[in-house]
């Protein structure tokens, strides 16, 4: 099979290499239908993840048919459709069983794509496969499943669930990327008075005003601390939600938020950012990071089946396999691209 392989800091390739096999009983054997790029894809390839080791497969987001399982997955059967999620749950452990499946005891957590070979590929071992995968219901694409793989879950459970987004909040998110606007979709959901987006690119501002965003500021131009100011009466935002991963937006996440408020860090960070305590100490504000459990995939899956979110309207760029080093190179470039989400198929046959 083919499959997208890192080299080493800034280098990848799309390559020959072994079909997957079944090396423990609970594995499933998926045929990728279709795929995406991960801001984090972009972090390992700069070298940001140190773990991830060259020669390994990367990816961690896919949908796809089932075509082998092992003696040991009882609830997945040859032939089925499925997503397959960005956090393998052994479903066991003490972590799996409070939900918080990203920090799995038992072999799980963020591995496909991490520490072991990733979906960016022909076909992909699935290790849990009846906890880590999900079957796709009648009336909901393939694409609008594949971004309730890793994007849709990351932003709605920690940015907004960690953030407790209440009715009536003003919600400042910063950075308005794939990321970002996921939780501009997912904030909606709770009623907020404002969402406020901010960013340095205006097609990405022009783009979080169509998922729902009433207010977007360009930092590069204007203030945002003036703009939210002066729709909280001067108290500052109830939530910020960082979402880019650079110390510079989680200071200003912490910067814009009120007393009392919530920062919710969803940003990959790669570098250390100050935390001004002697700043912050007084302030009673909750500060949260996390990485995604996937808990809320079953929930998210039943507002798309209902039409109440409809997150393919992330998807800017459509590619097949044998498009793959210009479909990281398009969404990399987002600046000049426009991209925001991008998916990729497997050739027809």
């Amino acid at each position: 099979m083919r499959a997208m392989v890192f080299h080493g800091p800034g280098q990848k390739s799309w390559d020959v290499v072994p079909d997957p096999v079944i090396a423990q009983p609970t594995d499933a054997i998926v045929r990728v239908e279709a795929v995406t790029i991960c801001g984090t894809d972009l972090h390992i390839l700069k070298g940001d993840v140190p773990e991830f080791a060259p020669g390994r497969i990367l990816g961690h987001e896919a949908v796809g048919t089932i075509v082998e399982v092992g003696s040991g997955v009882h609830t997945r059967t040859v032939g089925e459709r499925v997503l397959i999620s960005c956090i393998s749950a052994c479903g066991a452990c003490r972590f799996c069983r409070e939900g918080r499946c990203g920090q799995c005891l038992g072999g799980g957590g963020w591995i496909l794509g991490h520490l072991i070979d990733g979906t960016q590929a022909e076909l992909v071992r699935v290790p849990f496969a009846d906890t880590s995968t999900y079957p796709i219901p009648d009336g909901v694409s393939a694409e609008q499943m594949l971004m309730l793989a890793d994007i849709l879950p990351t932003s709605f459970e920690v940015g907004v669930r960690n953030g407790a987004v209440q009715p009536g909040d003003t919600v400042a998110i910063i950075g308005a990327g794939p990321i970002g606007l996921a939780a501009i979709l997912t904030a909606k959901l709770y009623s907020p008075g404002h969402i406020v987006a901010i960013d340095l690119a205006d097609s990405r501002l022009d783009a979080a005003a169509k998922l729902g965003a009433d207010v977007t500021v360009n930092s590069g131009r204007d203030n945002p601390a003036d703009v939210i100011r002066e729709l909280t009466g001067g108290l500052g935002a109830d939530v910020t939600i960082e979402a880019v991963g650079v110390p510079e937006t989680f200071e200003a996440a912490v910067e814009l938020v009120r007393p009392g408020g919530h920062v919710a860090n969803i940003g990959v960070h790669g570098a250390p950012a100050t935390l001004h305590l002697e700043q912050i100490w007084i302030r009673d504000l909750t500060i949260t990071t996390g990485l995604v459990d996937t808990y809320s995939i079953p929930r998210l899956i039943d507002l798309v089946a209902s039409g109440r979110l409809d997150p393919a309207a992330m998807i800017t760029h459509r590619f097949t396999m044998s498009e793959f080093a210009t479909a990281y190179d398009t969404f990399a470039d987002a600046g000049e691209t426009g991209a925001l989400k991008v998916v990729i198929t497997a050739e027809q046959s």
